[in-house]
């Protein structure tokens, strides 16, 4: 079977041949422990993403099978994105640096997390207007035409390929930051917070409606959210079904009439309390299924909601910088999951340096051996 063949299979609840070994990509600083301890060539560790033909060498040398997040879509951000420049530099080396999302940012050097938002644009009606509202329409020049167009000739049989569906709020939050994204929502502006939701989802249906008109063939759609963290969602579950449901729906409304019946979508954090709007509005494919404090969310989710939820994920990829015990410890868990069907097995995002080199080949053989 080829591996694209293995996905749909199981995602389908048809039978196949083994599991195959699927990630989510890796850290870029992972990449260069292992090049500095030999453990890989260090031409592979520079310009490593998602899809790239250095990651298909590397997955070879590892025993990987795929990576699921092999999408593709639109320019389905601000266009055009504001500058990106240093708005100051403090005496300690950190820089406050505007995004392209018009955010202003506390960039510390060494550090490679997530950097502290220190102030945002987008805080009021004039702001949307003159600012953001002007990027945040659909025109023709997002969607590279020529490319799609010749996709379904171009792309590897044996992989899965996405349709990049963008975000209903995760994109949003990014631009208004949490903390302006709740003063709106809860203090300021209610109807402005929900244009601006509207106007952008209504940019990236229409993305993806071009896409798919050019005749690209796709075996499942992807969402990015990030919407959640350790305690839940980061807006209340009644006002995300209100302002975000309608949106979900659309689009996978749209996915299913070009055949497209797996909808996937990311969110970190604890995401039970907006599954329901999820599942009810078309994306039944949860991925990466963060496991965090919190432990598994899969189960709980397959026991509330049945075959309408699929998972690809799941697994604690901190046992990677473990030993041998706690990564065959992960494999029992995640044989048992994968017996309840509609289920891959994928670390738990990219993984982290730290992540020993033949802990990850032992895991990527040993996924294999699951027969379900």
């Amino acid at each position: 079977m080829t591996n694209r063949e293995r996905t749909y299979n199981l995602l389908h609840f048809k039978p196949v041949d083994r599991m195959p070994a699927v990630h989510f990509g890796y850290w870029p600083e992972l990449l260069t422990e292992w090049a500095d301890q030999g453990k890989i060539p260090r031409e592979l560790a520079a310009g490593n993403h998602d899809g790239s033909e250095k990651e298909r060498i590397l997955d070879k040398i590892i025993g990987w099978d795929l990576n699921y997040y092999r999408v593709v879509g639109a320019a389905s951000t601000l266009f055009p994105a504001f500058e990106a420049k240093v708005i100051e530099e403090l005496p300690d080396g950190t820089k406050r640096v505007q995004n392209g999302f018009g955010v202003i940012e506390r960039v510390k050097p060494g550090i490679t997390s997530i950097p502290s938002e220190d102030d945002y644009l987008l805080k009021d009606r004039e702001a949307f207007e003159k600012e953001y509202k002007p990027r945040m329409q659909f025109k023709p020049e997002r969607v590279n035409l020529e490319f799609f167009r010749h996709f379904n000739e171009k792309r590897d049989p044996d992989l899965p390929y996405g349709l990049f569906l963008g975000s209903v709020l995760g994109d949003i939050r990014n631009i208004c930051t949490v903390k302006g994204m709740s003063y709106l929502i809860y203090d300021e502006d209610e109807d402005l917070f929900a244009d601006i939701v509207d106007t952008y989802a209504e940019m990236q249906y229409q993305c993806a409606k071009a896409i798919l008109e050019t005749g690209a063939k796709f075996d499942f759609a992807h969402f990015w959210e990030d919407i959640c963290f350790k305690n839940g969602p980061l807006i209340s579950p009644d006002k995300f079904e209100e302002l975000c449901a309608k949106h979900y729906k659309k689009r996978t409304d749209l996915c299913h009439q070009y055949g497209i019946d797996i909808v996937s979508l990311d969110c970190d954090g604890v995401i039970e309390k907006l599954v329901p709007t999820w599942v009810e509005n078309g994306v039944n494919t949860m991925f990466p299924i963060e496991v965090g404090v919190w432990g598994d969310q899969f189960e709980p989710a397959r026991r509330r909601f049945g075959d309408k939820v699929l998972g690809i994920g799941g697994m604690d990829k901190t046992a990677l910088r473990k030993d041998k015990a706690a990564v065959d410890a992960e494999i029992e868990r995640l044989t048992r999951l994968a017996s309840l069907g509609g289920f891959i097995p994928c670390p738990d995002h990219r993984l982290m340096p730290g992540s020993k080199f033949e802990l990850v080949q032992y895991y990527a053989e040993e996924i294999k051996k699951i027969r379900i």
